[in-house]
């Protein structure tokens, strides 16, 4: 009798094994059988809070609670077997103290049995990120554009654009990574400057909308696959699942109006 091989997760300590090294490949799935799909290719899968804008129609990030991050990190959790699973934390889980940010990435990963969360800011969150990794959470930073600091930054725009910027952003990254990340996502800044923090941290950065300069790249399902009705200029769409749904719900509403749906040979007796 065969031995089955257990297929094992990839593990924060794998990703950040990955510097410079084969590209990480990643992207965000909300649902158990996107996610298995997915799995197949990624290295990492990210439940992120993008899922209040591309799954339940929110304007931004800013209204995604804890409770929707933990249900859709169990259902990714529940459609993988192989690949890192990372989990957002929401806008005002984290911010108010290190304390704070334990007790609810320590929930999120209870709740979820993901493998790492993610949390937005740079040398403002060094504290938080240190606290969280010394107590045994991986954590994977994010610098750059913040999704979550929208309002603050003036809305969506490319960072490092000015040169007089950088030394800011760059110190991000650093404090990012000496307070003990695993990774960095780095997102919405030049090449020039995405290709730098590049090659002066020691962990990996995953690019989006920051140039092939990164060590990885990810980039929202939803986008990608053409399911979105506006994408960033960044995103390459690789499918056009949006009319493909469209005209294949529009036969079976055809079919049922014209009383040609089920077939006899469909019907039960």
């Amino acid at each position: 009798m065969s031995k089955q091989t257990k297929i094992r997760r990839i593990t924060a300590p794998e990703i950040a094994a990955r510097k410079g090294k084969e590209p990480i490949v990643s992207l965000t799935s909300y649902h158990a059988h996107t996610a298995a799909i997915v799995e197949q290719h990624a290295d990492f899968i990210l439940v992120g809070d993008s899922l209040g804008m591309v799954m339940h129609g929110m304007e931004n990030t800013l209204g995604v609670s804890m409770e929707l991050m933990i249900v859709h990190g169990q259902a990714v959790v529940r459609g993988t077997k192989r690949a890192l699973i990372v989990v957002d934390m929401p806008f005002g889980s984290y911010e108010e103290s290190p304390e704070v940010a334990f007790r609810n990435a320590a929930r999120i990963m209870k709740e979820t049995q993901c493998g790492a969360v993610k949390l937005e800011g740079g040398q403002s969150m060094a504290e938080t990120i240190r606290f969280l990794t010394e107590r045994g959470i991986p954590v994977m930073g994010h610098t750059g554009l913040t999704p979550q600091s929208t309002h603050v930054m003036g809305g969506f725009k490319t960072q490092g654009r000015d040169e007089d910027t950088w030394p800011e952003l760059i110190a991000d990254a650093k404090a990012v990574e000496e307070a003990g990340a695993f990774a960095s996502v780095l997102e919405g800044v030049v090449e020039p400057l995405a290709r730098k923090i590049t090659e002066e941290i020691s962990i990996p950065t995953i690019g989006i909308g920051a140039s092939a300069a990164c060590d990885g790249q990810i980039l929202v399902l939803e986008d990608m696959l053409g399911l979105s009705d506006w994408v960033p200029k960044f995103v390459k769409v690789y499918g056009s699942l949006g009319p493909m749904i469209e005209e294949a719900v529009k036969s079976y509403a055809d079919e049922v109006k014209s009383r040609a749906f089920p077939g006899e040979d469909q019907v039960y007796r």
